[in-house]
């Protein structure tokens, strides 16, 4: 048995999959004809018992339909046509060597090691946040994995796969040497690359890498430096790393980078076809793709012959595009903004999907008077969040505030359910309670303070925010900037003297559970908080040293329970994001990354649209 066998489940750092939207009753046409030649893809599969661990969302509709398979009530897949999604800014760039890899479009044109698993019923994972856990991975380039000790995975590449017949690539197949060059380019490893990409410099896998060889023409192995397969794992299989799209050696060779669009080449799905700055990319599909929808694994895919993004940084111009037919989904939206397309369109439909973290609002827990407990406490209970629940968030929101985990990842963390009821008193909404709290601190008529927001963001509910605590004697003046200016203000510069807000907080979080355990760290940029600590620093260390499954988890829950205990930041709630898409645009459900990502920014992940397809006979009927 591999250490793969042993350790799979170590890297279960997802939240739990939310509800699947429907696709509609619509009709079916028929499928149009298929390839010559099929293909399957394996990974190596667990064969020993953990503990259980479930998956699950709330709330879950269940089909009673008999069918053989959960993706019949899709309706069969047709050939042809375009797909015209949308994205809020410009392509970062071409090239993943000179791009930060977190908004990028490459992955319709470079492949990665991994994949979703097409095949998963939704019902048990949906994919509808950013990480993936590595049992609910499956080989893309690479066919299988294995660790033949806790510091080294190897990779069996796939057989039969070819770069896109465009030279200087011309079509050779795809060799493990290929991942070699990408990972030496990348991290100035060797093979004459000494210099990292500057964009990978600060990524968690950087500082880890050790070696990367290839051992024969199909199999390479890479080396880190700390023996963790779980951690190993968690750097890999990350949705959002940009590094992990591989480029093509000979095109980075002959033309030195490759930020010239006319110079994209891959293995993917998809051939780069044009771009214009700032307006649109259109991409057309690979004729000789190797893949085939694992679904029907008769089919070659893509179906679409195109597929186009238009570069729409107006959000209003882009709902008008949706209502209008121009694109066929748009997601990052929230209940209000849906709302009105609800009654102006109400044939198209809509899918949900959990934010990334909860909204939180966080003071510096080292600055006065944030120092005292007993003033976080009073924060935290002069909000009512079963109110904003029911009110703001119309009911779509759970009325429960959070601790470091998600609640939505079912089996980690420590959700709301389980807390001791003393530590639920504490998040209970007790204006009363509160005033009582900041009078022993010290402040018995309450006091000033700022938070500084971002001004992009959800203002509205920062406003419902202010009026809680005016009601127990704080006064926050509302200071706002622009994301950038935020973002070096307060996530780089910890130059905010009270508190901070932005989109998404500090708790709730629903990635990879090894960066949770991060969050509060000294000097780690995302603790704008000035949290320090020596108990939570232990919880990383402890995790890292885990032997199975059932310690890491405890681990996760210990770190759970002492952060909501500590208060280090005021939990809101983890609202629902949506999706529009229309009745035509078949196969998508809200998966994360499937048309663009939350805000419409361009985190591409592993082209979905690829397996997506239009039903042109019902574009056509509703006057398309």
């Amino acid at each position: 048995m591999n250490n793969r066998h042993l350790w799979f489940g170590l890297s279960i750092f997802i939240a739990a999959a939310m509800l699947l939207a429907s696709c509609g009753n619509t009709p079916t046409a028929a499928t149009t004809p298929t390839t010559t030649s099929t293909s399957t893809t394996t990974t190596t599969t667990s064969t020993v018992t953990t503990s259980s661990t479930t998956i699950s969302t709330k709330p879950i509709t269940t089909s009673a339909s008999t069918k053989a398979n959960w993706w019949d009530s899709l309706g069969k897949p047709q050939y042809g046509g375009e797909i015209v999604l949308r994205e809020d800014r410009d392509v970062p760039g071409m090239d993943p060597y000179l791009s930060s890899g977190l908004g990028t479009l490459q992955t319709a044109w470079m492949e990665r090691l991994f994949t979703d698993d097409w095949t998963l019923d939704p019902n048990v994972f949906s994919y509808k946040l950013t990480w993936r856990p590595d049992q609910y991975l499956k080989g893309l380039l690479a066919e299988s994995w294995e660790f033949p000790n806790s510091s080294t995975i190897v990779f069996h590449l796939r057989r039969g796969i070819h770069w896109q017949d465009i030279p200087p690539a011309s079509g050779r197949e795809f060799i493990a040497d290929d991942i070699v060059f990408h990972f030496n380019r990348e991290y100035g490893m060797g093979g004459g690359f000494t210099k990292p990409s500057t964009f990978r410099t600060g990524d968690p896998l950087y500082p880890e890498l050790v070696s990367v060889n290839a051992s024969d023409k199909y199999t390479v192995a890479i080396g880190f430096k700390t023996p963790n397969p779980a951690l190993i794992m968690s750097n890999l299989g990350g949705a959002a790393t940009g590094s992990l799209s591989i480029e093509n050696p000979e095109a980075a060779m002959k033309w030195g980078d490759l930020s010239d669009w006319h110079h994209a080449i891959g293995t993917g799905p998809f051939i780069l076809n044009d771009y214009v700055s700032s307006s649109s990319m259109t991409l057309v599909k690979n004729p000789n793709y190797y893949g085939h929808d694992e679904r029907y694994p008769q089919n070659q895919i893509p179906y679409v012959d195109t597929l186009k993004f238009l570069i729409i940084p107006d959000l209003a111009t882009a709902m008008a595009a949706v209502r209008t037919g121009k694109i066929d989904a748009v997601d990052g939206l929230t209940l209000q903004q849906v709302q009105g397309i609800q009654k102006s369109n109400p044939e198209i439909l809509q899918a949900t999907e959990p934010l990334g973290n909860a909204i939180t609002v966080d003071p510096r827990n080292d600055v006065a008077p944030f120092t005292d407990i007993r003033v976080r406490k009073a924060l935290q209970m002069a909000i009512d969040l079963p109110s904003l629940a029911k009110n703001y968030y119309g009911g779509s929101a759970d009325p429960y505030p959070s601790s470091l985990t998600s609640r939505y990842l079912t089996g980690w963390g420590l959700p709301y359910e389980e807390w001791p009821q003393t530590l639920k008193d504490e998040y209970a909404y007790n204006p009363t309670a509160a005033k009582k709290l900041l009078s022993d601190a010290g402040y018995p008529t309450g006091f000033k303070t700022n938070v500084v927001a971002v001004s992009s963001n959800d203002l509205d509910l920062l406003q419902i925010v202010k009026s809680y605590y005016l009601a127990v004697g704080i006064d926050i003046e509302i200071r706002t900037m622009d994301q950038s200016q935020w973002s070096a203000f307060v996530q780089t510069g910890k130059k905010h003297d009270q508190m901070a807000q932005r989109g998404t907080g500090c708790l709730g979080g629903a990635g990879d559970i090894l960066r949770q355990l991060n969050r509060f760290q000294v000097g780690y940029l995302l603790n704008y908080n000035m949290v320090n600590d020596p108990t939570f620093e232990s919880f990383y260390n402890k995790a890292l040293a885990a032997t199975n499954i059932d310690q890491v988890k405890q681990v996760v829950k210990d770190a759970n329970l002492y952060v909501a205990q500590q208060h280090y930041a005021v939990s809101l709630l983890q609202p629902m994001t949506f999706a529009l898409y229309q009745p035509w645009f078949k196969g998508f459900s809200g998966q994360f990354g499937a048309i663009s990502g939350p805000g419409g920014t361009p985190t591409f992940l592993y082209c979905y649209p690829a397996r997506f397809w239009i039903d042109r006979d019902l574009k056509k009927s509703l006057g398309h």
